[in-house]
């Protein structure tokens, strides 16, 4: 059996090694252009359920809200079209807001502060598995969060655009080296052990 004390000691290490939780930041295109890069956002595991998004656009919204969605495919071709419609795996067709029984994609209106959007928004309903592999796409107009008098809350057309990845990123460096320094310990002692078992034959 592999010696306790040594297992833990590397098994925490790797813990403290890992990041809390995982966090994938996102650039955010213009769709007129597709190619000027107007900031990013950044969403993250929140810890009392939901997932967290962090803009960090400069200058680019007129003050006021924006409707903002994470959209079924991973393309912003097409001035942001090429992205589909709502991610909404229910198939509910409804359109209800980040706290309604709707689309899985209706996130949080962003508010634009003299065009600047900095503040963090929640979506409650969202796991980070549901943001990977989708398209977010910020509105010209606000969100009401129905389907009336507008469709789709009326946010009208797509201004801002960004592919997220289909995968989470990998473990960081630190936490790679602490866990191949686990893996060499178990070897370690496995090859000790058999040399042992070898000369007591």
């Amino acid at each position: 059996m592999i010696r306790t004390r040594t297992l833990a000691v590397a098994v925490a290490a790797v813990a403290l090694a890992a990041p809390a939780a995982a966090q994938t930041t996102v650039d955010i295109y213009d769709t007129a252009t597709g190619t000027d890069r107007l900031g990013t956002v950044t969403f993250e595991d929140e810890p009392g359920g939901g997932v967290r998004f962090t803009p960090d656009l400069g200058d680019i919204l007129p003050a006021g809200d924006h409707g903002f969605h994470a959209h079924v495919t991973p393309d912003c071709g097409n001035g942001g079209q090429a992205a589909g419609g709502h991610y909404d795996p229910g198939a509910t067709g409804r359109h209800e807001g980040p706290e309604g029984n709707g689309h899985l994609g209706d996130l949080p209106r962003l508010a634009s502060d003299a065009g600047r959007v900095v503040t963090s928004v929640v979506a409650p309903r969202l796991t980070m598995n549901d943001v990977y592999g989708r398209a977010l796409v910020i509105h010209e107009g606000g969100d009401n969060y129905s389907d009336t008098p507008a469709s789709l809350g009326g946010g009208g057309a797509r201004l801002a655009c960004g592919v997220v990845p289909a995968a989470a990123p990998g473990l960081p460096p630190t936490a790679l080296v602490a866990l191949m320094a686990l893996l060499l310990t178990i070897g370690a002692y496995a090859r000790r052990r058999q040399m042992s078992m070898a000369g007591q034959g």
